[in-house]
């Protein structure tokens, strides 16, 4: 367990017109920092700290301590951060473990804290509809909402017979649901490969033998880069046209190099957007990290701005859950999010733009490509299904 402290001026600690301020907002942090995964946890929990450090040097923010957990990719570890985060450390808000089964283990018990709880990388579907809960906000998207871009974007291009492939864990399955349910064309074959997989020699066999127009496939981080490899070694790339959400980006694109050409995206994010919060953030992550951000970074980023304008908005005062949920909801369309348009649903969902790039080579190097907008102001297929109001 880490915890890092982010002090300004004293004054801000002091009260304000009557209102009761906390000397300290505690934030519990759970990401997987080892395991699978490790390369994105890292990656996400570096926008959140750059987040709280500029939110911090903002007149009228509050000082914010952040006490980080590592998950090590495993459910009953994540459940353990969690019971220690809200029963010893007393945090006053969560950002919950990454990945869909982790988050779904601890949910439970997130739920039952009463605590505004971030979902900075997973949106399951039950999250989404029948299990929504109001203390839970999903910052980054529905977990099929990139597949359903991407299957809109495919279909539009005109593919009409795709190869499906991904991991067979929940967050998987979602994101093959999301591409069907916008796509209509022809599905080739659908594979589920063992969660963290490294050798996809025999499916890229499959893939060849089915002679499929295209190809979609899930696979972030180092399960990504070894089936993008693979499938360049293989000569599947880049004459066969692979789509693909999370399987490229900052975070993969150094180890990948030369085999990403040609493999197109679907996101929320990139550092090509146009607007003044996200060049800031560009600027800043750069600087400070020495490395291009990733939409895994920019979402969390984003986390950090939505969360301080909510305290700012309450004079710093947590003490009583329901306002602070309803500060949040409300700032959720108030903070400068790098992303441009952004709002909750009622289901605590995000409403916002999926936009979709191709990675080509460029001067001898490989580059994110803008291709356009999928889906523009996006709400997710399950917000019928919650009875919050």
């Amino acid at each position: 367990m880490q915890s890092f402290s982010f002090k300004l001026i004293a004054g801000l600690a002091l009260a304000v017109a009557g209102h009761s301020v906390s000397a300290e907002v505690k934030v519990g942090y759970i990401g997987s920092f080892s395991g699978p995964t490790a390369m994105l946890g890292q990656e996400q929990y570096d926008g959140f700290i750059l987040g709280i450090e500029m939110a911090n040097a903002q007149p009228g923010s509050v000082p914010i301590k952040v006490i980080r957990e590592d998950d090590q990719f495993r459910p009953e570890i994540s459940m353990q951060a969690t019971r220690r985060l809200l029963e010893q450390e007393k945090v006053d808000a969560m950002v919950a473990p990454g990945s869909t089964q982790l988050l779904l283990a601890s949910l439970p018990r997130l739920s039952e804290s009463g605590k505004v709880v971030f979902s900075t990388l997973s949106g399951p579907a039950v999250l989404a509809g029948e299990k929504c809960q109001p203390n839970v906000f999903v910052t980054a998207y529905p977990s099929d909402a990139p597949a359903e871009a991407m299957g809109e974007y495919v279909k539009k291009q005109g593919f009409n017979n795709v190869f499906l492939m991904t991991s067979n864990y929940q967050g998987g399955k979602d994101m093959i649901a999301g591409f069907k349910r916008h796509y209509t064309g022809n599905i080739a074959e659908e594979i589920y490969t063992q969660l963290g997989q490294t050798d996809f020699s025999a499916e890229i066999t499959q893939i060849q033998l089915a002679k499929p127009d295209a190809v979609f496939v899930f696979y972030p981080g180092g399960m990504g880069i070894n089936f993008t490899k693979q499938a360049a070694q293989a000569g599947l790339l880049p004459s066969l046209p692979v789509f693909s959400v999370f399987t490229v980006d900052p975070t993969t694109l150094p180890a990948i190099g030369p085999s990403a050409n040609g493999i197109t995206t679907s996101v929320v994010w990139d550092a090509e957007l146009n607007n003044p919060a996200s060049k800031a953030f560009v600027k800043a992550f750069t600087e400070k990290y020495k490395r291009a951000p990733s939409h895994w970074a920019a979402v969390s980023y984003d986390t950090a701005q939505l969360l301080s304008t909510a305290l700012r908005s309450m004079d710093s005062d947590v003490s009583d859950n329901a306002k602070f949920i309803q500060a949040v909801k409300k700032a959720g369309s108030e903070f400068d999010s790098v992303r441009g348009s952004f709002s909750f649903n009622h289901n605590n969902m995000p409403i916002q733009d999926y936009y979709i790039y191709q990675y080509v080579e460029d001067g001898g190097q490989i580059v994110a490509k803008p291709m356009g907008t999928a889906l523009k102001d996006h709400k997710d297929s399950y917000a019928a299904q919650c009875k919050m109001g």
